[in-house]
């Protein structure tokens, strides 16, 4: 096979549409455009979000910057790495942590990300642990409690 020889395959490509070339193309005079207005001139074309000179939807909303969010939880995020500082066999709960200043005062939900080592044996309450900070806490020999359930290591 030369490089001449090849074609598409059957039903690949299609002829053009042939606008403007009388009645029987079935696309003569208006060529598709229609029959006056915006549509049918040179470059008339509208924007996205046009709405023929009524005022846009995007316009029309109210732009909210610093709108309150209906029962947003805020999360107290600590890391590994922050409980090494606390002494073998300290119990951390949330209460502690905002104690400490480690999280805010306004947190009401506590989060523990993998970031850091440990090497003490603690009990840490939180409502939530991501997957390295288990196997970094349980390693170390630490007592994980999640919303009530106790999870022992």
């Amino acid at each position: 096979m030369k490089l001449e020889d090849l074609r598409p395959a059957e039903g690949a490509t299609k002829k053009a549409k042939r606008k403007g070339r009388g009645w029987g193309s079935g696309n003569g005079k208006t060529a598709g455009r229609g029959n006056n207005g915006q549509g049918q001139r040179s470059g008339g074309s509208v924007r996205p979000g046009f709405e023929g000179g009524q005022k846009p939807l995007y316009r029309r909303v109210p732009k909210k910057k610093y709108f309150y969010v209906i029962n947003k939880i805020n999360y107290g995020i600590v890391n590994v790495g922050d409980l090494a500082k606390y002494p073998e066999g300290t119990k951390i709960n949330l209460e502690t942590l905002k104690n400490d200043g480690i999280v805010r005062k306004n947190t009401v939900a506590l989060r523990v990300l993998g970031d850091g080592e440990l090497t003490v044996s603690l009990t840490i309450e939180a409502d939530h642990f991501t997957g390295s900070a288990k196997e970094k806490l349980e390693a170390a020999g630490c007592k994980l409690v999640v919303l009530g359930e106790e999870v022992e290591s």
